[in-house]
């Protein structure tokens, strides 16, 4: 053996130390100081009694300064207070998973309800869906587009911004004719004469501006937009003349109970709110949605007619009041404030709205900028998914005879159509509900937003037609529903608001299209049986179902009719 691994393992080679002979490692440099803390304060922890941290040394843990064993038993309660808390949370070698009941974010019972990422993610879709559609024509054509959608907006347009005035200003004839209603006592009472020159006005108005389009033959953008600005314009005059018609019915009636010898005392009639649900009305429950204040009137009169001519005093100031105590009829009736309810975004026309403080310019901008890139997106799709296909299929049923053949090919042309009018629908809705009526709320400061509710949650025809279009359900409710309720029952009142709803979708689809067919209102008029089967006991309640019908008559319906209207 070499001397010098003999000098190694001699005891004599270190006389201080028995255990020499036993090879040892080398010192390594410590670990990570926080995993030998939280080994350190393990150790503590497990072996101190009762599961408390034994006093401390004088080594510190780097956390806190030690104590002195001697410390006060306040200060000795605090440090371990402290410790117990560290211990609780404290780091461990291996990372742990903390588990617990929960439910997805997609789950029925989830509350989760965040999902704008598939609003961005929609976008996001829409500008690949343009780029590789210009990609392809680049390719084909050279152009990135088929269709020049500046040729289809500016053709023509002078004479578009013309008559859009020119039918704007001439809506302004409600105004004097409220003001000469008000002050006659003869014929032209609202009750008389003025409802029917009203009336008549209306229908003439509507039959010159949708016509109009047609004598001038403009492009099928600026024929929609004059018709659907002419259906917008229609009810909001409606609106304004037969709510301040019933408005000076109920200022001569008041005025008439300062005298009160010869005046009938029965209870006030209330102009209907819009607060009430159709499917909360019972046939016994209309008249006291328009008189609830004055039922007791009624009773009162019974035993005091002096309580009741005051009460029905009250109930009819009451009506001439606004809802927000600010105005009061006549006061309404100024330029002003037919100028401002006219660029309002709402159907009903009341004294005055909820406001906003302020203007916001950035917003309004934003929105405005959506407006024309929504515009922008409809006339890409329309030009380079729909008319292409209907063009085609249009060809095509030039050259067949049978009637199997032509079945096919409307049924494989509205199967093109499916992905396509899905895509316009959604556009539509947001360049209306969001974008244009969110603008004109900036520009009045019209605080009352809620233009739609959740309608893609809908499961039948009745509850979306109350979601998708808020304005529209509460003129048609308003107008339509209660201005017939009370002459007929709850029943034939919803069929005739469907029937008014109805023609109405017709004469845009016949706009659109220059065809005026039926198939849309025929496709309408079908929503009432099938809303009926949709609340058997067989089918009610089955929310799943029932909105998974519903998504697929509404993309159907649409393709269907767009192939119906122009193939045949």
């Amino acid at each position: 053996m070499p001397e010098a691994l003999k000098m190694a393992f001699s005891p004599e080679s270190n006389p201080n130390d028995g255990y020499d002979r036993i090879l040892r490692p080398r010192a390594v440099k410590p670990g990570n100081p926080q995993v030998l803390r939280a080994q350190h304060e393990d150790v503590d922890y497990l072996t101190a009694p009762n599961g408390l941290h034994a006093p401390p040394s004088g080594i510190s843990s780097g956390r806190s300064t030690p104590i002195p064993i001697d410390a006060p038993p306040s200060v000795q309660s605090i440090s371990s207070a402290r410790k117990q808390i560290r211990a609780q949370q404290k780091h461990r070698i291996f990372p742990t998973i903390d588990y617990s009941a929960r439910v997805s974010h997609f789950d029925p019972k989830s509350e989760y309800r965040d999902f704008r990422g598939f609003f961005v993610l929609f976008w996001v879709g829409l500008a690949i869906m343009v780029l590789t559609t210009m990609l392809r024509n680049i390719k084909d054509t050279g152009y990135p587009l088929r269709a020049r959608p500046w040729d289809l907006m500016s053709r023509k347009a002078w004479q578009l911004g013309l008559s859009d005035a020119a039918m704007v200003l001439s809506t302004g004839f409600s105004l004097p004719l409220q003001r000469l209603v008000r002050t006659s006592k003869g014929a032209l009472r609202w009750t008389k004469g003025g409802m029917v020159i009203q009336s008549l006005f209306q229908t003439g108005w509507m039959a010159l501006w949708i016509c109009w389009p047609f004598m001038l033959d403009w492009t099928w953008t600026a024929q929609v937009f004059f018709t659907l600005h002419t259906l917008v314009l229609l009810m909001k005059m409606h609106s304004y003349a037969f709510y301040n018609g019933h408005l000076s019915t109920t200022e001569d009636r008041l005025s008439e109970l300062d005298n009160p010898e010869n005046v009938p005392i029965h209870a006030a009639v209330r102009y209907p709110s819009s607060s009430t649900r159709l499917k909360e009305l019972s046939p016994d429950d209309v008249q006291d949605e328009k008189d609830e204040r004055s039922a007791s009137a009624v009773a009162a009169a019974e035993d005091d007619k002096k309580a009741a001519i005051d009460q029905l005093r009250e109930d009819l100031a009451v009506e001439l009041t606004s809802p927000l105590g600010h105005i009061t009829y006549p006061q309404n009736l100024t330029l002003p404030n037919y100028v401002d309810y006219i660029l309002c975004p709402t159907l009903c026309y009341e004294l005055e709205y909820p406001r906003t403080e302020r203007t916001q310019w950035m917003e309004l901008f934003y929105k405005t900028l959506a407006v024309f890139g929504c515009i922008f997106l409809l006339i890409i799709t329309s030009e380079e998914f729909i008319y292409p296909v209907l063009k085609e299929s249009e060809g095509r049923l030039l050259d067949v005879e049978r009637w199997t053949d032509m079945a096919l090919i409307v049924a494989e042309t509205i199967s093109w159509l499916l992905f396509p009018f899905m895509v316009t629908f959604l556009l539509v809705f947001l360049v209306i509900f969001e974008y244009i009526l969110g603008a004109f709320a900036e520009i009045t400061c019209f605080a009352d937003r809620h233009f739609y509710s959740d309608w893609w949650n809908s499961c039948d025809w009745l509850e979306f037609s109350r979601e998708w279009n808020i304005p529209v359900h509460h003129f048609l409710r308003r107008h339509v529903y209660f201005a017939s309720r009370p002459y007929t029952s709850r029943q034939t009142s919803t069929a005739i608001t469907f029937l008014i709803s109805a023609l109405l979708h017709e004469l845009i689809m016949g706009c659109i299209t220059k065809k005026f067919r039926g198939y849309g209102f025929f496709l309408m008029m079908m929503q009432l049986p099938i809303v009926a089967l949709q609340r058997t006991k067989y089918v009610r309640g089955r929310t799943l179902f029932n909105n998974v019908a519903f998504w697929i008559s509404m993309i159907l319906g649409l393709s269907l009719m767009c192939a119906l209207y122009v193939l045949l």
